[in-house]
């Protein structure tokens, strides 16, 4: 276990991470191998231990240092852990730490997106999904359902996100993901060189319903979701290879980004 640091007070600079950094600065977009992020709950962290990324600090209630978090530390045994009372440590942070624990955690480069892709049959496409706990629930159907990788627009909100992270209870780093350089053209070239049908999915007049055999036959199937407002833009709809929709009831025009992807993931498993 690294060395203890009990706080009376949350000025010290090396905390800025956890509350006082902009989500630029913490990303650090010009320098990634400097950029961190911050992963809540034990079994989040744990999730990110074991995928190879490697944590700065600890940050919780002094509970869980005998607690929940025990085995965590005990691999981890040169990094510090920062504890004081639940009201000091919120009012550093601006919540309640409901799980307990935190860790700040250094990135890592992120793969090409020809290298998650290389040997997928199914994977999903972001555009502009800016909304972290969508993005974050998407990520969780994903790894649930089977999906192989996942690549996100330039506009796509940051999946290392506290709230994404959190959201997608850790599966984030259990899924190969990867960011396009450009949307549409570049990354729809990258997607047809790979072999890969690209299917917008959206409530279009000329598309296939799901449920529709011929989609159960395809071999690499890219399923391209948009964001939460809109949904795909027209030019991304025209620019696909087929239009995907869940047929709706009652009047209903859409589901929210998260349950779509799920119902889609779902019925669109590779055998």
């Amino acid at each position: 276990m690294g060395e203890i640091i009990y706080l009376d007070s949350v000025d010290r600079e090396e905390l800025d991470v956890y509350a006082r950094l902009t989500e630029a600065q913490i990303r650090n977009r010009l320098e990634p191998e400097k950029g961190v992020f911050i992963a809540e709950s034990p079994k989040v962290i744990r999730l990110a231990l074991d995928a190879g990324f490697e944590p700065v600090s600890f940050l919780m209630e002094e509970k869980h240092i005998e607690g929940d978090a025990k085995a965590i530390l005990a691999r981890c045994p040169d990094v510090p852990v920062y504890t004081g009372d639940r009201a000091l440590l919120q009012s550093l942070t601006g919540y309640t730490l409901t799980r307990g624990v935190l860790a700040a955690m250094r990135r890592t480069p992120q793969p090409a997106p020809e290298t998650v892709i290389r040997d997928a049959k199914r994977i999903a496409v972001l555009e502009g999904i800016t909304d972290a706990g969508n993005l974050g629930a998407i990520v969780r159907s994903a790894a649930a359902l089977n999906v192989d990788a996942l690549l996100l627009t330039p506009t796509c909100c940051d999946p290392l996100n506290r709230r994404a992270v959190r959201v997608s209870m850790g599966t984030i780093f259990q899924v190969p993901w990867a960011t396009l350089e450009s949307w549409p053209e570049g990354g729809l070239s990258l997607l047809r060189r790979a072999g890969f049908t690209v299917a917008a999915t959206a409530l279009a007049e000329e598309s296939i319903a799901l449920g529709d055999p011929r989609l159960k036959a395809i071999d690499r199937l890219a399923l391209v979701f948009g964001t939460e407002g809109d949904g795909l833009k027209l030019h991304t709809i025209t620019a696909c290879d087929l239009t995907i929709k869940i047929p709706m009831a009652h009047g209903v025009d859409s589901l929210n980004v998260a349950a779509a992807a799920a119902v889609l993931f779902w019925e669109l498993r590779a055998e």
